[in-house]
């Protein structure tokens, strides 16, 4: 799949965030290595840091008073994928855990290393708002995490409640990394709120395209449907549990039968996919249409670009 095309100027200033992010981990590599390379180590662009310095060119941009929030974003976001490894090792079917490792604490203490370099990060920003709105989305990450799982039926409620779930937990991140990046560079009110409708419709998206791609191999080197063997509710299962079988997808994924989850998998796909794809689509639109009220250039097409790109991934 080929990668988003970021402005060369822009992939410039992404290096140096690289390079802050490398400084502040360096020293305490032996610590962070538990979380995991890849968290601090991604294959692609930091899509976060980008939005950060992205929205601060929609106003009166200056690199070093948006770099420290664009670092400070990926820090969280380690962070809080470090934490994910703990709710994901507790095996959380329908929101309620079973017998898992909760009590990893090496795990925890990494996590909350991250969110304390990330909590540095912060306050090295000559913009205070900026540590108010990654706080407040930190505080939306924990009170997501918390809320119970939706409900597969009916579709209405599931699917608001799901959408509400991973609006805190994967929109509010992005949401807060626009609307720090703009006030870094001093911009009003207005337009602060208008980039954060932007990042809230656009973390819905880039989260319900993992949820649509969980069910696609990349390239028959990985089985499908990672989420419905886990027990997790999607949204393409929500879809499914409607338009399909619903009685036996909802014995399926409360069930360790091989065969009865193999067939649970080929059910999201056949029903769930389509509906969800539609879902990104207009919540990327939505995306672009809190574009309009920015001023033109080159920062808003390149936000426009990236909701377009959520689309195309989840095709």
């Amino acid at each position: 799949m080929s990668q988003l095309t970021l402005p060369p100027a822009l992939i410039a200033d992404l290096q140096q965030v690289e390079q802050i992010i490398h400084e502040r981990t360096h020293a305490r590599a032996a610590v962070i290595s538990v979380a995991g390379s890849h968290l601090l180590q991604p294959d692609g662009p930091r899509l976060r840091a980008a939005l950060v310095l992205l929205a601060a060119q929609t106003g009166a941009y200056q690199l070093e008073r948006a770099i420290h929030a664009a670092a400070a974003v990926e820090l969280i976001y380690a962070a809080t994928q470090t934490h994910d490894t703990l709710v994901d090792a507790a095996e959380r079917r329908r929101g309620q855990p079973r017998v898992g490792p909760w009590n990893h604490g090496v795990v925890l203490m990494v996590g909350d290393y991250l969110f304390a370099l990330a909590a540095g990060e912060m306050a090295l920003s000559p913009e205070p708002r900026v540590i108010t709105y990654y706080t407040d989305a930190v505080k939306q990450v924990t009170e997501g995490t918390l809320l119970p799982a939706a409900p597969l039926r009916p579709l209405e409620q599931a699917q608001a409640r799901h959408l509400e779930r991973i609006g805190h937990t994967a929109a509010a991140i992005v949401a807060a990394a626009c609307k720090a990046g703009a006030a870094a560079v001093g911009a009003e009110p207005e337009q602060i709120a208008t980039l954060g409708r932007y990042g809230h419709e656009l973390g819905l998206a880039w989260r319900l395209g993992d949820e649509v791609r969980d069910f696609v191999a990349p390239n028959g080197s990985e089985a499908p449907g990672a989420s419905v063997r886990a027990g997790a509710i999607t949204l393409p299962l929500i879809f499914a549990a409607t338009l399909g079988d619903g009685e036996r997808l909802a014995a399926a994924i409360d069930s360790d039968d091989a065969g009865e989850l193999a067939w649970a998998v080929a059910e999201v796909g056949r029903y769930g996919l389509g509906p969800t794809r539609a879902e990104i689509a207009r919540s990327a639109e939505r995306a672009r249409g809190a574009l309009a009220m920015l001023p033109p250039g080159e920062a808003r097409e390149a936000l426009a670009r990236i909701a377009d790109d959520a689309i195309r991934r989840a095709a």
